[in-house]
């Protein structure tokens, strides 16, 4: 297997001497090289093309927005912004993900080596994440997720005990619930499905594996897009037919049932799965709280994170669905949760939109 070839282009010289040293030391990755700007970068990608390119936005001679602008429409490529200006800017954040980026890491303005060496691991893990994203996928609005990485993976036990098996759970309403988990590629795919739904389909629940600095920026961006409400959740919110809850980047969303009525439970822990907030987490008190008044998706996005809460989603009697690889910028999550038995069947991006209205 081929080592994966990584463009640095930062006009810090130390930024990317760091970078470059971190990355250098995993035995698959390779440093194809580093430039100070767009414009030094394109002389170099002329003579070889990387798999993996981690951008600065603000740079001398071609800021980030307009070389990612240029990758995409020409040859696209995963690209992983690090830039200290999304820190202050989440907008900043959402466009680079609009405009194709696969990761956004946001980095600090001052104390960047102490910051770069202290999350080694999770660097490395993005850029073999984003080495897995399907190319022919990446256009001018593809969006990702931020990885997060824990030394040990922990299940949703840590934050919802399984105590009773959803399939005897005594399901006693009949409004029904749409819970949707995704990761790298999800924000497009997401962006993708929302913007066809009308007004009168069932409230939603959305993980989305995203830094919380950046998830208010994203709800806001799809309330503005969308015919829907969409906002980012906040504990206790009472959930409401053709309203989409965007869970916070950095706490768990659960749905609660009291009185009749659904709400929003926000849940600070531990990692679940390798994420917070974690797919698994929500699946499993979906299944527990709505049962076969439920409909569970999994979109696109590396590792697994949503296959155990699927499964018993499926087994409390919830109609469960995969994004195909088809249309997977990477098919990790929904093959998880085909594999396992979770997920009845793989549907295209573009027909998931039409078995939600199916749903209501």
């Amino acid at each position: 297997m081929s080592k994966i070839k990584v463009l640095i282009v930062d006009d810090s010289a130390t930024v990317r001497t760091v970078i470059a040293n971190i990355l250098s030391r995993d035995n698959d990755i390779e440093i194809l090289g580093a430039a100070a700007n767009p414009v030094f970068a394109q002389r170099k990608m002329e003579k070889a093309w990387p798999d993996v390119i981690i951008l600065d936005l603000e740079m001398p001679k071609m800021d980030g927005f307009t070389f990612l602008k240029h990758i995409m429409s020409t040859r696209p490529t995963p690209v992983i912004i690090c830039s200290a200006h999304v820190e202050s800017g989440a907008g900043d954040a959402i466009k680079a993900l609009s405009l194709g980026a696969v990761e956004v890491i946001s980095k600090p303005a001052l104390g960047i080596q102490t910051f770069l060496t202290e999350n080694a691991r999770g660097f490395i893990h993005s850029v073999k994440a984003a080495a897995c994203a399907n190319t022919t996928k990446l256009t001018a609005n593809v969006a990702v997720a931020g990885e997060q990485e824990s030394l040990k993976k922990q299940g949703a036990g840590v934050i919802l005990p399984l105590s009773i098996p959803p399939e005897k759970k005594l399901v006693c309403s009949a409004t029904k619930i749409v819970a949707i988990g995704s990761s790298t590629g999800g924000t497009i795919a997401i962006e993708s499905v929302l913007a066809q739904l009308s007004d009168n389909i069932p409230p939603v629940l959305i993980v989305q594996h995203m830094p919380g600095k950046f998830t208010r920026a994203f709800a806001n961006r799809l309330n503005n897009i969308c015919r829907l409400t969409v906002k980012e959740a906040e504990d206790g919110d009472r959930l409401n037919a053709g309203c989409v809850y965007i869970s916070p980047g950095d706490l768990h969303m659960l749905l609660k049932y009291k009185d009749n009525q659904y709400y929003v439970q926000l849940k600070d822990g531990p990692l679940v799965s390798r994420h917070k907030p974690s797919v698994d987490v929500l699946f499993r008190s979906v299944a527990s709280c709505a049962g076969k008044n439920a409909m569970g998706i999994i979109l696109t996005g590396m590792g697994n994170d949503g296959a155990q809460g699927m499964l018993e989603m499926r087994k409390a009697g919830a109609l469960t669905l995969a994004q195909d690889e088809a249309s997977s910028i990477i098919f990790g999550m929904p093959k998880a949760a085909l594999k396992n038995g979770g997920a009845i069947r793989a549907v295209n991006l573009a027909d998931i939109p039409g078995n939600i209205c199916q749903f209501k």
